[in-house]
């Protein structure tokens, strides 16, 4: 669910992104129509970008897993800021672009998480950005010489590819990595170590009874590994989003996972 950001205040703890997710739009047309608008715009459209980093007043930050943003053909823009989700449009203006549009989801992350999503929403939306595509890399540039850098991105394969669980509680311990020729799924809970057959066809993955090491963790570790065990020994929903794979079983559990870099 999104929210308009003028409706409501939220605390810098909770949600500091939505203080000013992107900058005020100026308008949903291209801006200077006729010269120049294509030099940032088509490099920039139909692409997906990642989120690397984020540099201010010389600091450099890393983007949280599974940043992204993307801006389609008429405008719209969307993308993630590694937690929260967000939507707005883009103007362009030469070899510029503003990104505006004020709605964010309002999901509370750790607080390493939230201060570097604000950061990177902060810098979005201060003015208009210069864009410098080269190859496979955009570099958005503020008048103040702030940067966002961001890398064109393709889904990762689901198969070969160490998926690591982005469940706070596991911290960055549990990961998954499905192997095509065997039919099945290893690695990490968080404490344990676990296997099973993993049969993929049509969107979907059956998933057989897990085998597992048998450690004890601390209380943390076990309940998050708990909850990942429900997508065993039955048939999970899955979609891939650029480096993010969502699993999703028919009991409602929901987890997220990222392509390691």
């Amino acid at each position: 669910m999104y929210r308009q950001k003028h409706k409501q205040r939220m605390t810098l703890t909770a949600v500091a992104l939505l203080a000013v997710p992107l900058a005020a739009a100026c308008g949903s047309e291209k801006a200077g129509a006729g010269s120049g608008t294509a030099k940032a715009e088509k490099p920039l459209a139909g692409v997906r970008w990642t989120l690397d980093s984020v540099t201010v007043d010389g600091a450099t930050r890393r983007a949280p897993d599974g940043a992204n943003l993307t801006v389609d053909d008429s405008g719209g823009v969307e993308g993630s800021y590694g937690c929260n989700l967000f939507r707005g449009r883009a103007t362009f203006e030469g070899d510029r672009v503003r990104f505006g549009g004020r709605e964010s989801t309002m999901k509370a992350c750790s607080e390493q998480v939230m201060e570097v999503e604000s950061t990177v929403a902060r810098t979005l939306g201060d003015g208009a950005l210069t864009a410098d595509v080269t190859e496979d890399r955009l570099t958005l540039t503020t008048e103040s010489g702030d940067t966002v850098r961001l890398s064109r991105t393709e889904d990762s394969p689901l198969y070969g590819t160490t998926w690591t669980v982005t469940t706070p509680a596991l911290g960055k311990r549990a990961h998954l990595t499905f192997d095509k020729e065997k039919g099945t799924v290893a690695g990490s809970l968080g404490c344990n170590q676990v296997n099973a057959d993993a049969t993929v066809r049509d969107g979907h993955i059956t998933l057989g009874v897990p085998g597992m090491t048998r450690m004890m963790c601390e209380d943390s570790l076990m309940d998050g590994e708990k909850a990942l065990t429900k997508l065993f020994n039955g048939t999970v929903d899955y979609g891939i989003d650029g480096r993010t794979l969502t699993l999703t079983s028919g009991n409602g559990t929901s987890v997220r996972a990222v392509a390691q870099r």
